[in-house]
């Protein structure tokens, strides 16, 4: 069975015209829903249909759908709550050291001498830059900055990544 990536939730309808408001949870709004992309949709955690993209726009904090062959409201009432999710076969490339959340969940970090220091377990976006929040045994988390100077490698096939434990990361 392919893995597939939620992108959205359906959270309710817009005007009469078949279209869904959506909350989005890609970075790649654009490309998500763009017309003809085919999205899955899945309610309580089953696959209910595949939908084709028909329309897209953005309006306020949501983006507006709309999808082939659901011309009207009571087409698409019933997707209300459904989560939108795409196909791994489906994800944009990403350029040189930008990363999908689900690549860097789990992975094991090392500091420069390889020492373990523990595993990604989350990531958060503050502000100007992500930081990684490192899971480490017997001891509270590390939350280390995305940034060049501290997350030297990702070796995305040995699932690894070598940081650099900067003065004042570990207080």
């Amino acid at each position: 069975m392919k893995t597939l990536y939620n992108v959205g939730k359906i959270v309710n309808t817009q005007g009469i015209k078949g279209e869904v408001r959506v909350i989005s949870k890609t970075d790649f709004p654009e490309e998500r829903y763009k017309k003809g992309s085919t999205l899955s949709l899945f309610q309580d955690g089953k696959l209910v249909t595949d939908l084709t993209v028909a329309s897209h726009r953005k309006h306020k904090n949501f983006d507006i759908l709309s999808f082939e062959n659901h011309p009207n409201i009571n087409d698409v009432e019933k997707y209300r709550d459904g989560i939108l999710k795409v196909s791994e076969d489906r994800l944009t490339e990403l350029p040189k050291n930008e990363f999908y959340l689900h690549q860097i969940v789990g992975l094991t970090v090392q500091d420069e001498e390889k020492s373990v220091i523990g595993k990604i377990s989350e990531v958060m976006s503050p502000g100007a830059n992500d930081v990684w929040v490192i899971e480490r045994p017997k001891k509270k988390d590390l939350l280390i900055p995305y940034i060049e100077e501290v997350v030297l490698e990702v070796d995305l096939e040995n699932q690894m990544v070598t940081i650099h434990m900067m003065e004042g990361l570990d207080d």
